[in-house]
């Protein structure tokens, strides 16, 4: 998902036709204050009208910390009144479960008022502190609307009386844990932006590392990283052939009442499966695929 400047009218109104999956508005640290209020008019406007394909769509609110965010959550809702492609906020600098239960109340009276769907503003989580990561798993099992756990970057670093080098090791057990925690919660994990934008080798090792750790997908920063980032989540079709047939495989072993599967002379456990269906959602409509055009094997 690609963060847009709420404050820049071209990059809001042509981000979309950079084709990432899901596209930010952000509110918060690229808008100066003396900018927030024509910023949220902005977005609020071009959110009104503009059809941005299939991307999904989400607005970084200011934090709850601040001035601001009760107004941006306002005027988010009167956008998704009109666009229902807006289905989120993200959340900057969540430090509690309480704050999160406050969000929900204030989301749930303002979906009844709007006649918008209870539910269909959904909550991404920003980890911006050493204690949030702490307290990542209560966090997300706060509210049924938290959607995702994302880790900060700088801010993080800075909490951690570090800051934040080139390979980012500074920050390797906080992606792992919370990679755990989402995973015990039942929500996403998805990782924070790369911060060199025209460095697209650095961009693709951590990209790699980061999806083998088990995020689901990793912000965007300018519209070069995009391919970079579908190229490493876009399993290749050797991954897709080999998932199909483990699919396939449990499938008739369950139409024929059998708990064991094998696969290519190999017993495979429902772990193995869970991973194969998973692959071939991500190999689906993620981007753009179909799983029944995948070339056989020529071997």
């Amino acid at each position: 998902m690609m963060y847009l400047p709420g404050n820049n009218p071209n990059m809001l109104l042509r981000g979309h036709l950079f084709r990432p999956d899901g596209l930010i508005f952000d509110l918060e640290d690229s808008v100066p204050a003396n900018e927030k209020l024509a910023a949220r008019i902005l977005v609020g406007k071009i959110l009104s009208f503009l059809d941005f394909g299939g991307c999904e769509l989400t607005i970084r609110i200011n934090g709850t910390d601040s001035d601001y965010w009760r107004d941006d959550i306002t005027a988010i809702f009167d956008a998704a009144a009109a666009n229902p492609q807006i289905t989120g906020i993200r959340v900057p600098k969540v430090e509690s479960p309480q704050e999160v239960v406050v969000l929900d109340e204030m989301l749930s009276e303002l979906e009844d008022k709007s006649n918008i769907p209870p539910g269909h503003i959904r909550i991404f989580c920003l980890l911006e502190s050493a204690s949030a990561i702490w307290r990542a798993f209560d966090i997300a099992t706060a509210s049924s609307r938290v959607t995702a756990l994302i880790p900060g970057g700088e801010d993080l670093a800075a909490d951690l009386k570090t800051s934040r080098s080139k390979d980012e090791i500074e920050l390797d057990w906080i992606r792992r844990m919370l990679v755990v925690a989402a995973r015990a919660a039942g929500v996403d994990a998805l990782d924070a932006a790369y911060p060199h934008i025209h460095d697209l080798e650095g961009l693709k090792t951590q990209t790699a590392f980061v999806r083998q750790l088990g995020f689901d997908g990793k912000s965007v920063l300018h519209p070069n990283q995009i391919p970079i980032i579908h190229e490493a989540y876009t399993p290749t079709d050797q991954e897709v052939r080999k998932a199909l047939r483990i699919v396939q495989a449990a499938e008739e072993a369950e139409r024929r009442g059998q708990g064991a599967v094998s696969v290519d002379g190999r017993l495979v456990d429902r772990p193995v499966i869970k991973r194969a269906q998973y692959l071939l959602q991500l190999a689906g409509p993620m981007h753009g695929r179909d799983t029944h055009d995948v070339p056989p094997d020529k071997g």
